[in-house]
């Protein structure tokens, strides 16, 4: 899965609100999962033709940032391991200095994946990161959270319920 320019993008831009939040379900036939978002937020579109949803909590920066985004695997085996090393390696090579927090097994809709958690460093500041990588049926899925470090704790809690909200198809 190709995420690297807009990863970079959305750090870059992030930073946002991520209070209490009132979810919303999202039921696009065209996704392969049903979802539930934050109620107002927006969707972005990052040039990147990255199939999935992101959406942000305000028009201008500072915004929380979510992603989820999917690649039909079309049979090939997946390393998720390998794919955080091609995410990890995407986001440096734009200067962009990324220190993993943690990582772990984390399972959402029924599909099992990795979880890390980064601090990012770019010239304007720091941001910090959630990253899940899900091997699905015929997906694989890269779900990401964006925001500032004093606004991350009240963000990853919000993406935790939308998480938990996921509906494979």
């Amino acid at each position: 899965m190709n995420v690297r320019i807009p990863v970079l993008a959305a750090a870059l831009m992030a930073g946002g609100v991520a209070s209490a939040q009132t979810l919303v379900a999202v039921d696009d036939p065209k996704l392969p999962f049903r979802v539930s978002l934050p109620a107002g937020w927006l969707g972005a579109d990052f040039g990147d033709k990255a199939a999935g949803v992101s959406v942000v909590s305000a028009k201008a920066p500072p915004a929380t940032l979510i992603r989820l985004l999917y690649t039909p695997k079309n049979g090939a085996a997946v390393n998720l391991n390998s794919e955080f090393k091609k995410f990890e390696a995407g986001v440096t090579s734009s200067g962009v200095t990324l220190k993993q927090q943690s990582s772990a097994a984390a399972t959402y809709g029924g599909v099992s994946g990795i979880e890390r958690q980064y601090t990012l460093t770019h010239p304007r500041g720091q941001l910090r990161m959630r990253v899940w990588y899900g091997n699905g049926a015929k997906n694989l899925y890269s779900f990401q959270l964006t925001d500032s470090p004093a606004r991350y704790a009240a963000a990853s809690t919000l993406f935790s319920k939308v998480l938990s909200s996921l509906r494979f198809r």
